[in-house]
């Protein structure tokens, strides 16, 4: 045997097992990769938001309370939102609360008062800024106390501004990067339970949904042009300050206790506190249909999961969310 035949073995022999360390890596790789996705069920891939499903940039998370009484509208700031909530007040009435992280407008309004239960709502967002126009003055030290960035008008008067053109108390505009500069530790978005995707198989064909307080009734109506739900107020088409129409792609109509909170408002009428832990029926609106599913939160610190019949995860269509919650 001749040295170089010798060394030809050798070098053939270590590039067999440097193939074979190879091959077993990217099956390892690959296995690695399979269980990240699986593991996250869905969840919206790094560079989108998990609150619209969008290809975003994660920015911190602001949630601002709007006024929703007739003389408040037409809202500014409002379309820009990632998700919008609809709440029930005192009086059967309702208020708004934007959520933030994807875009921000330069205003927002107007601005109203914040609710003991906004503070378990807000806290699977982790630590984000809240702007508010005030609250109860027992409800200070709640909110002080709370993980959430709570920055009033009254003590951030810089980050807020009065239209002379709208009657008070509907008068009261944000800053959103302003209010966000007085909190520069204010969380980034992230994973809050949304799931989003193509739509499953079923649904029932729906024209629209309607919501009702004793003071106030909020409907969606599907569009076939715009391919979103339109919203209305008290049967008056919901418009932005712009006039563009306000609605989302997805409307979830989440089944919640609202008992009466410890808190009253000027009038005597007890506040109601929404109930956001916990499970229970929702409706998820999508593409011109309806579909019957369960949510589930387990935590306060913990996201909504809204689930199908079969158990699988109900997808979103990707886009602006709005969260309604009605009697259960």
């Amino acid at each position: 045997m001749t040295a170089r035949s010798a060394g030809g073995r050798r070098r053939a022999r270590i590039g067999t097992r440097l193939l074979a360390t190879l091959a077993v890596g990217a099956l390892t790789l690959g296995a690695a990769a399979h269980a990240s996705t699986s593991a996250d069920d869905g969840a919206p891939p790094r560079g989108r938001s998990p609150f619209t499903g969008l290809t975003a940039h994660q920015g911190p998370v602001l949630a601002v309370k709007f006024d929703n009484a007739p003389t408040a509208r037409p809202h500014t700031g409002l379309t820009q939102a990632d998700i919008v909530y609809v709440e029930k007040v005192e009086g059967g009435m309702s208020r708004l609360m934007g959520v933030y992280s994807s875009r921000l407008p330069k205003a927002v309004g107007p601005v109203r008062s914040a609710r003991e239960s906004d503070i378990e709502l807000l806290r699977q967002f982790g630590h984000p800024a809240l702007a508010y126009s005030g609250v109860r003055s027992s409800l200070n030290k709640v909110l002080r106390d709370s993980p959430l960035y709570a920055r009033p008008e009254g003590r951030f008067p810089g980050a807020y501004f009065r239209d002379a053109n709208r009657p008070a108390p509907h008068n009261l505009f944000a800053r959103p990067e302003a209010v966000l500069r007085s909190a520069p530790k204010a969380g980034l978005a992230s994973d809050v339970g949304f799931r989003f995707g193509p739509a499953p198989a079923g649904g029932a064909p729906t024209a629209a949904r309607t919501v009702r307080y004793s003071a106030a009734s909020h409907t969606f109506a599907w569009s076939p042009q715009e391919r979103r739900w339109l919203a209305s107020f008290d049967g008056a088409p919901a418009r932005g300050a712009s006039g563009a129409r306000l609605g989302g792609k997805t409307v979830v109509i989440q089944y919640v206790d609202m008992p009466p909170s410890r808190y009253k408002d000027v009038n005597g009428a007890a506040t109601p506190y929404i109930k956001t832990v916990g499970s229970g029926k929702a409706l998820v609106l999508r593409d011109g249909k309806a579909y019957k599913t369960h949510w589930k939160r387990s935590s306060p610190e913990g996201g909504t999961h809204f689930t199908l019949s079969n158990g699988r995860p109900m997808p979103f269509a990707p886009g602006q969310v709005w969260m309604v919650y009605a009697d259960r």
